[in-house]
């Protein structure tokens, strides 16, 4: 159950990639509400801002997108599996990814900070079944 947990989490990282990639504006209405400026006034000051951050984003759902990929490979073989090792990598990989998008999503009081933080649960919650799984029952006969 925590290979298909981490491999449907791991999806969801693909996912936001794709978005990031082809979807993402460059200016969410959120960045605006920050800078405390239209979007004309930060078109006016920097012209180039929105073109800049297009690639930005067009790079960063790229490495998101590879995250996932690679997770979800990590999810259905070697954590599947409980080769040695894999639980660390997961667990790494979370905490570096989802986990670092969801800490800086509630510093800066992104709109999108719970989505996040439930993305890096569901992370967690892997982590947790993985090692749930690997702890052995104790028979009701002793």
């Amino acid at each position: 159950m925590s290979s298909v947990v981490l491999a449907v989490t791991s999806s969801v990282v693909m996912g936001l990639g794709l978005y990031f990639v082809f979807v993402r504006p460059p200016l969410l209405p959120e960045d605006l509400h920050f800078f405390e400026r239209s979007r004309t006034q930060v078109d006016g000051t920097i012209p180039l801002l929105t073109t800049w951050l297009r690639d930005v984003f067009r790079v960063m759902g790229g490495y998101m997108f590879a995250m996932g990929v690679v997770s979800f490979y990590v999810a259905v073989t070697a954590f599947r599996d409980r080769q040695r090792g894999a639980a660390v990598v997961a667990a790494l990989a979370g905490a570096a990814s989802v986990g670092g998008m969801a800490a800086v999503n509630f510093m800066i009081d992104s709109n999108f900070r719970w989505h996040l933080l439930l993305l890096a649960v569901l992370w967690l919650f892997a982590l947790v079944l993985y090692w749930v799984e690997r702890t052995p029952r104790k028979s009701r006969d002793t």
